[in-house]
């Protein structure tokens, strides 16, 4: 086999076929799109000054264009009447054949001068050919009418049937497009590969035909066929008979393929391997022979898949019944199936990558969703237990008032009647007064107590109190209310004497026993019993609270302590009440540290367990430090940008979130002054022209609520003339752009500092 066999065809041919065949050439040059030249005998010799022989006895084609070069050449047999023809559009046989023509010409001619000049271009070998061409030229080559083929056979003699040849290039083409045009179509892997893998066994005629993918479970140490778990493994197989063994998940011995590493970076690199013989091949390794006799393989040809510049796969054809020639076109076609699978297997990647980025995104759009309709539902909810809560609440405020304003009036009224009214009255109108006056006060109280803790601004005074003369006192201020309601109130201390000291806030925890005992007492009927149970367990004390009351049902326990939720209407219309008194005593009891718990069997009773630490080391940190508390809350109060550039206030946000502040963007400058009225923030900060800047600066100054806010303006440019009227228009303190991270922090601080010094004055 000669080094231009592939790309080469020869045949003797009659005259009336050779001159076909230049005519061929003729139209092969004159296609749209391949604009290139034509040199054919006559043109050469006109160039020469004295006839040679050589050339003159050559009749010959030859086409160069920068998309293709092909050649016709053909030398007459005078004695048999016929052509000695061959076609070839290899690059190197060409570019020899061109180098033939130049040392004929004169240095002058001008065929001469484009030959050498095309000769120092890179000439194209186009393969395939393009398919018109092919197909003009079989039907040329090899005509329809046996007869005639017959004469041409007997007459001249057939140096080599070209038919063959060309029909499988034809068919190489057609596989090719087929691959193409799958990959172009579906994005499906699997269907790609195996559509691949059994019509390129079916044509090259093999045995067996895989596809061996790295990564699904092999070694790096196998470059063969896939058989180590720990690198990879067979994944797509044809067979041309089912008497041929699988590879499909085979696993072979460690030792087998250790020694074949180095091929894995020669694949990486694009080479193909074709092996003949294997036992020749592989003589030095009696594990890896014994393993190919097993899956009966004689010869292989293995080519690579390299994707993105990495080593996705290998594509292997094996003989399996006897031994094999591999020629070159065989070795190139392979190749070339395996570089178009490489262009699938990024594009399949690339789309599941798409795909999976899709699934991710819908999601967190349907997660996002759900978050913003439990959002809406709980803002709902909240929206309606206010109703509901500012309903009870019209009705507990009236009782009481009620009672003041009709009792008080009636005294008015006999006072100016200048009549005697009974004492005892009196003093039953009093004492009605005065309970509902303190009933109010409790409501009043309840509500302010409910609203610091909601804001932030409840501070605990951790002090050192005795638990056994604290649960006598608790116990002592109910007993009255439960002896009215024959209520059996009991108290069980059951705490060490020796251990009865305990730092915490007793207001506070008198606070949380005061609703859980008035609520046991409300909801426990006559003749019942309420116990408060006092004990120690390592740095906790336990206060429990359990009463033979009405209970609470499973499903309603969770919204026990929401804030103005009461459970059941009926409940409210009876027992009547606030709704923020378990809500207040959990957030009491978390303020501590602590947790409370409830169990409770409908119309069995409940148990209330609340466990609070032991905080001797909170002692220092309470009222008795306000100023340290108050600086605390000072150093964290909210900003907010009126920005409308994004990479700014990401800057700026990002600047003040570290510096810990609390942030608030807004874009909208013809909102901000209600957002601002809404929020009470302690600076504003300013990024506007100076006419919106005047007119938010003026209104926030202008309200008795928000004077106080200090407020600073961002500018490219002002002047000592500009900032005198800038600061009379309620502006605090400019900065100027672009923002310096160490500049911008320092005048925040300083404003904040003013504001603080203004506090304490």
């Amino acid at each position: 086999m000669t080094r231009f066999q592939d790309s080469m065809l020869r045949r003797t041919l009659s005259v009336r076929v050779f001159e076909e065949l230049g005519s061929l050439w003729r139209q092969l040059a004159a296609m749209e799109g391949i604009n290139g030249i034509l040199i054919t005998q006559e043109t050469i010799l006109a160039e020469i000054s004295h006839p040679d022989g050589n050339l003159a006895k050559e009749q010959f084609y030859l086409l160069l264009s920068s998309q293709l070069s092909i050649l016709l050449r053909g030398r007459f047999d005078t004695t048999a009447l016929c052509y000695q023809a061959t076609i070839t559009w290899e690059v190197e046989a060409i570019t020899e054949f061109i180098n033939y023509l130049i040392q004929y010409l004169p240095a002058t001619s001008v065929w001469g001068d484009r030959l050498r000049n095309f000769s120092d271009s890179q000439l194209v070998s186009l393969t395939p050919l393009p398919r018109v061409f092919i197909t003009e030229l079989v039907n040329i080559l090899a005509p329809n009418s046996l007869a005639e083929s017959q004469e041409i056979y007997s007459d001249f003699g057939v140096c080599k049937p070209v038919e063959d040849a060309l029909r499988q290039q034809i068919a190489q083409e057609r596989l090719l497009n087929q691959v193409i045009a799958q990959i172009r179509q579906s994005l499906e892997l699997s269907t790609i590969l195996e559509t691949a893998v059994r019509e390129l066994r079916s044509f090259l005629q093999v045995d067996r035909l895989v596809i061996y993918e790295f990564g699904h479970g092999m070694s790096e140490e196998t470059p063969d066929l896939t058989l180590k778990t720990s690198s990879g493994c067979v994944t797509y197989e044809s067979r041309i008979s089912k008497r041929i063994p699988s590879l499909l998940n085979v696993v072979a011995e460690d030792g087998c393929f250790g020694n074949l590493s180095d091929y894995q970076e020669k694949y990486r690199q694009g080479s193909i391997m074709a092996i003949e013989d294997v036992e020749t091949a592989y003589s030095s390794s009696f594990c890896l022979i014994k393993f190919l006799e097993k899956y009966r393989i004689r010869s292989k040809l293995i080519a690579p898949i390299v994707v993105e510049e990495n080593l996705w796969g290998l594509l292997i054809a094996h003989q399996c019944f006897q031994k094999r020639q591999w020629f070159d076109s065989e070795k190139s076609f392979l190749g070339q199936i395996g570089e178009h699978l490489a262009i699938a297997i990024y594009q399949a990647q690339l789309y599941a990558q798409v795909q999976e980025q899709k699934k991710t995104f819908e999601h967190r759009v349907i997660e996002r969703t759900k978050e913003l309709r439990d959002t809406l539902l709980a803002s709902q909810t909240a929206n309606h237990s206010k109703s509901e809560f500012l309903g009870s609440m019209s009705h507990e405020l009236r009782t009481p008032l009620t009672c003041i304003i009709g009792l008080s009036g009636t005294l008015l009224h006999w006072s100016g009647e200048n009549k005697s009214f009974p004492l005892h009255k009196q003093r039953k109108y009093l004492q009605t007064i005065q309970d509902s006056g303190k009933h109010l006060l409790e409501i009043i109280n309840e509500i302010l107590e409910f609203s610091k803790l909601e804001a932030g601004k409840y501070v605990l005074s951790i002090q050192e109190f005795e638990l056994e003369s604290f649960a006598k006192n608790v116990h002592q201020k109910f007993r009255k209310e439960a002896n009215q309601r024959n209520i059996n109130l009991v108290l069980e201390f059951q705490v060490d004497p020796q251990n009865s000291n305990f730092f915490a806030d007793p207001e506070r925890v008198q606070q949380i026993l005061y609703h859980l005992l008035n609520n046991a007492l409300k909801f426990t009927s006559d003749g019942g019993t309420v116990i408060l149970r006092i004990w120690r367990e390592g740095n906790e004390a336990i206060f429990q609270v359990e009463d033979t009351g009405i209970g609470i049902a499973e499903n309603q326990i969770p919204l026990l302590f929401e804030s103005f939720q009461q459970l059941e209407t009926s409940r409210r219309r009876t027992y009547g009440g606030t709704g923020l008194g378990l809500a207040l005593t959990k957030q009491l009891v978390e303020l501590h540290g602590g947790t409370i718990e409830v169990e409770s069997i409908l119309q069995e009773g409940s148990i209330f367990t609340v466990r609070l630490p032991n905080q001797p080391q909170r002692q220092q940190k309470s009222l008795g430090n306000l100023k340290s508390k108050q600086s605390f809350f000072q150093g964290n109060r909210s900003i907010i940008l009126i920005e409308s550039n994004e990479e700014i206030a990401t800057l700026i946000g990002e600047l003040l979130t570290a510096a810990n502040y609390q942030f608030i963007w807004l874009m909208d400058s013809t909102t901000a002054v209600k957002t601002v009225e809404l929020l009470e923030p302690t600076a504003v900060i300013l990024d506007q022209d100076l006419t919106d800047a005047y007119q938010i600066s003026e209104t926030i100054k202008q309200s008795p609520n928000l004077k106080s806010i200090k407020v600073l303006l961002l500018s490219y440019q002002i002047s000592s003339l500009d900032w005198t009227e800038i600061s009379q228009r309620g502006i605090d303190d400019y900065l100027l752009k672009p923002i310096q991270p160490n500049l911008l922090l320092k005048r925040i601080n300083a404003l904040m500092s003013d504001e603080n010094d203004e506090e304490d004055k």
